[in-house]
């Protein structure tokens, strides 16, 4: 009758101990996967949000770029291109207005504050080298060199110090070692170093470079730390550079599990640990955008979506306009592109259809997030469709079973109540007729 009641087959450990312990397991990745569903379903929504509102930066860019054309042609008066440009500096505010305001759940997202870099972890690898003399002399030395792709600068500096290598927008890394007397030639620290990045360079990290001493006996060490300068989808990797006394180096590299900085946002898509998705959206305001700036400064190239910075100068200017807002204080002390003679309205055009490049494919990259986010709806309800009905099967009562178990025993129960009514009868019948 419990089981009835309760619609469970499971009400207590006793039922079936190892079924409980097995569904409870299962209860637990249901409702991860259709809390995971809904986490999409809020990602598809600031997604969506974020994307609305670049349609409207869209719209300003056309618009802008309309003017600029319009105020490209020498038919129009200075007078008329002062109209243009009154116009262009309200569109420009408007675009940081829209940057600095659209937000999810109060969350920033057009500002920069949901940027984030993404990338795979460093492997396990060791390498040995030696090391010779350093003169004091080589101290202030640098060595440029191109390492898979990626511009190193390695410096050597006098004295004992922590150093730090940081990795620019562009991919550059500079290096900074500190060096003493009775020590390897900067040279072959160069050598010996670039073939250790070489085999050991993680996914684009930011390299630190500290405990760096050396001595003439003894053991130090150099460790080299990939912290993630974003949100990264691998592990960051620390390599550790055993330094000993004599020409005998040892690197050897050690795989450490480390979060990346805050950035990007991390969409939580599935029920268990390390399955998350990672958002990136990049700034889109004026500044960002090269349509903003300092006035009488020159638009150079735009940073692009992977940080990345487009080579060239277009040699547009900026003129000051009261009223225009800085993209991140929201005073008016930025700058927007000057149209007020043919060459500076034609560079205009240049600097807008670089903004425009970068809003699209800001949108396109939104849009693939999205279309990839409703595949991941669809696959986890699926699992959690398929999961409920295995777990149904294990903690949930068979209701026709129980039901006609249940019958069965009504039926003999009421036949043994019977049987026990007519016996107690026939004495009663017997003790009449004695009387």
């Amino acid at each position: 009758m419990e089981k009835l009641s309760s619609g469970l087959r499971i009400n207590r450990a006793g039922d079936d101990a190892a079924g409980l312990a097995i569904s409870e397991k299962m209860r637990s990745q249901i409702k991860g996967l259709d809390m995971a569903s809904k986490n999409s379903q809020d990602g598809i929504s600031m997604i969506q949000t974020a994307e609305g509102a670049l349609n409207e930066t869209h719209d300003i860019l056309q618009r802008m770029r309309e003017l600029a054309t319009q105020s490209a042609n020498d038919t129009n008066t200075t007078d008329d291109r002062k109209e243009i440009q009154k116009e262009i500096n309200q569109l420009t505010s408007e675009i940081n207005r829209i940057g600095n305001t659209t937000e999810f759940n109060t969350k920033k997202l057009l500002n920069g504050d949901v940027k984030g870099t993404g990338g795979a972890g460093a492997a396990d690898a060791s390498a040995t080298f030696d090391f010779g003399t350093v003169a004091a002399g080589d101290a202030g030395t640098s060595t440029k060199l191109s390492i898979g792709g990626e511009d190193y600068e390695i410096k050597f500096v006098s004295g004992d110090y922590d150093t730090t290598a940081t990795s620019y927008n562009t991919g550059d890394k500079s290096i900074s070692i500190a060096v003493a007397t009775n020590t390897p030639t900067a040279q072959e620290i160069v050598d010996d170093v670039v073939q250790a990045l070489k085999d050991m360079r993680g996914a684009d990290p930011t390299l630190s470079l500290t405990e760096f001493t050396f001595a003439n006996d003894g053991t130090d060490k150099l460790k080299i730390t990939a912290n993630a300068t974003g949100n990264y989808a691998g592990t960051s990797g620390k390599d550790s550079i055993e330094f000993k006394s004599g020409r005998s180096v040892t690197v050897s590299n050690v795989v450490e599990g480390t979060n990346g900085a805050a950035g990007a946002a991390q969409l939580q898509i599935g029920a268990n640990n390390a399955q998350a998705f990672v958002i990136s959206i990049n700034d889109m305001r004026a500044a960002s955008l090269g349509i903003a700036g300092t006035a009488g400064g020159t638009a150079n190239g735009v940073t692009n979506i992977e940080g990345s910075v487009t080579n060239g100068s277009v040699g547009a200017s900026f003129t000051t306009a009261d009223g225009v807002t800085n993209g991140t204080s929201n005073t008016p002390d930025e700058a927007a592109l000057d149209v007020s003679t043919h060459d500076k309205a034609t560079k205009a055009i240049e600097v807008i259809d670089n903004a425009i490049k970068n809003v699209s494919a800001e949108r396109s990259k939104l849009g693939a997030y999205q279309n990839r986010l409703e595949h991941t709806i669809n696959n986890l309800n699926t699992s959690s469709e398929n999961l409920t009905a295995a777990e149904s099967r294990i903690r949930d009562v068979d209701m026709a079973k129980e039901m006609m178990t249940q019958t069965k025993n009504s039926i003999l129960s009421q036949a043994a109540q019977a049987m026990l009514a007519q016996s107690n009868q026939m004495p009663q019948g017997v003790l009449q007729l004695l009387r």
